[in-house]
């Protein structure tokens, strides 16, 4: 597919070794914080607002790539305006293709998805009990209920 849905196209170009590193680690993560109680929890839930996704990884990386390749174009050598143009390039074949030459990098090196970091975050707010109270149905009338639901799951 040219253009894969935003959630499925970093893991579709990643190595499956990779994927399935990424999934276990996650397991890992969440075992290790059920055994912990909530001030595992508490902590890992911590520790994911601070995780960089691998979107952010990426426009980083290719920003700093952008500005030292600017910088020694008009500096050092115009040929230098290349290397800038390239990775402007690999970023938009990034956004709509889900693929560029970094990814498989940065995947190796455990960056996940937003929508991995946010399985984590949702299945520690699981354990913890986040959602025990939660009505399973909810009317767009019933104002507390909804808003009991839209606290529970934000982020």
């Amino acid at each position: 597919m040219l253009m894969p849905h935003t959630a499925d196209r970093v893991p579709e170009h990643t190595p499956d070794r990779y994927n399935e590193r990424i999934r276990r680690d996650t397991r890992t993560s969440l075992v290790a914080c059920a055994a912990g109680g909530r001030v595992a929890i508490a902590r890992r839930l911590e520790e994911l607002d601070r995780e960089w996704d691998i979107e952010r990884a990426l426009e980083a990386n290719a920003a700093a790539a952008v500005l030292v390749g600017v910088t020694l174009g008009v500096t050092v050598d115009r040929r230098w305006l290349v290397f800038p143009a390239a990775v402007a390039g690999f970023l938009l074949q990034h956004a709509l293709q889900g693929w560029c030459p970094p990814l498989p990098v940065w995947r190796g090196l455990g960056f996940r998805t937003a929508d991995e970091i946010a399985h984590e975050r949702y299945a520690l707010k699981a354990l913890r009990g986040d959602f025990d109270e939660l009505p399973s149905e909810v009317s767009a009338y019933d104002r507390s209920a909804l808003e009991r639901v839209i606290n529970a799951t934000a982020p």
